[in-house]
């Protein structure tokens, strides 16, 4: 029998991990795809700081504790997606673009398509899965297919006390100091708050999404339903200088309070 655990670096896929060594469960292997931007340049889809903390001090830790990790990377990446031309219908010739969402190419071309292979190269193999589905999502976990099993049900671990079992042991991403899921940067699901940690944080990956949203010849040039590039780039704008005025107010507040006393 192989063990092998889903993981995404999020809370409830590394608070199953987690279990599973606090249990003594056979540790087996645990497996991330990595979602690629661009392959030839060595631009991930993930955050920066998310894919340091699992090279860096995620997976060293679990495999101390008898876990073989694999980080795979996705064979298609955004960049084959954004410029792939289309063949047939009323888009004909035009190029694909920006994803859509809730329709994503990337995730289903690239991150589930090397999953996919992954456990083709184990056919003939007996195999069980763990996949983080916390014991307060019944309609994810109805959806369980044959030798998938969430530890969190099993245990009675709801998302809040996945969190909480995450930060017990130093294993929360980064991330969760500025929202509350995991994802791709260029993600058209991200709210502003999260494209605007990219901006201000990763100046040149927002330069990477600026300078395609220019391409001629797209499908569409929507970029979060509907909405352009440049209109989500005036949002993010308005939202960090809203940031930035709260902060110095809070700062002003924190002065006054101190000359008080």
């Amino acid at each position: 029998m192989i063990y092998i655990h889903s993981w995404s670096g999020g809370k409830d896929s590394t608070a199953s991990i987690i279990l599973a060594h606090e249990k003594q469960l056979a540790p087996g292997r645990i497996v991330m795809a990595e979602v690629m931007f661009d392959n030839k340049r060595g631009i991930s889809g993930e955050l920066p700081e998310h894919m340091e903390w699992v090279r860096q001090k995620a997976k060293p830790l679990f495999e101390s504790w008898g876990f073989h990790v694999d980080i795979l990377q996705t064979e298609r990446d955004f960049m084959d997606n954004f410029f792939f031309s289309i063949t047939k219908g009323d888009h004909k010739g035009k190029l694909r673009g920006f994803p859509i969402g809730g329709h994503c190419n990337i995730n289903r071309d690239g991150k589930s398509r090397v999953l996919a292979n992954y456990f083709r190269a184990l056919k003939g193999q007996e195999i069980t899965q763990y996949v983080g589905i916390a014991a307060d999502e019944p309609k994810r976990l109805a959806r369980l297919g044959d030798n998938k099993i969430s530890l969190l049900e099993r245990y009675g671990y709801t998302e809040s006390m996945a969190y909480e079992k995450c930060k017990e042991y130093g294993l929360l991403s980064p991330i969760y100091s500025f929202t509350k899921r995991g994802g791709c940067w260029f993600c058209p699901n991200q709210c502003t708050k999260e494209f605007a940690h990219t901006k201000q944080y990763h100046p040149e990956l927002w330069d990477e999404l600026r300078q395609l949203s220019t391409t001629p010849n797209l499908v569409s040039y929507g970029f979060r339903y509907e909405k352009t590039f440049h209109q989500i780039d005036t949002e993010v704008d308005a939202f960090l200088q809203k940031e930035e005025y709260r902060k110095a107010q809070i700062s002003l507040f924190d002065t006054e309070t101190e000359e008080k006393e």
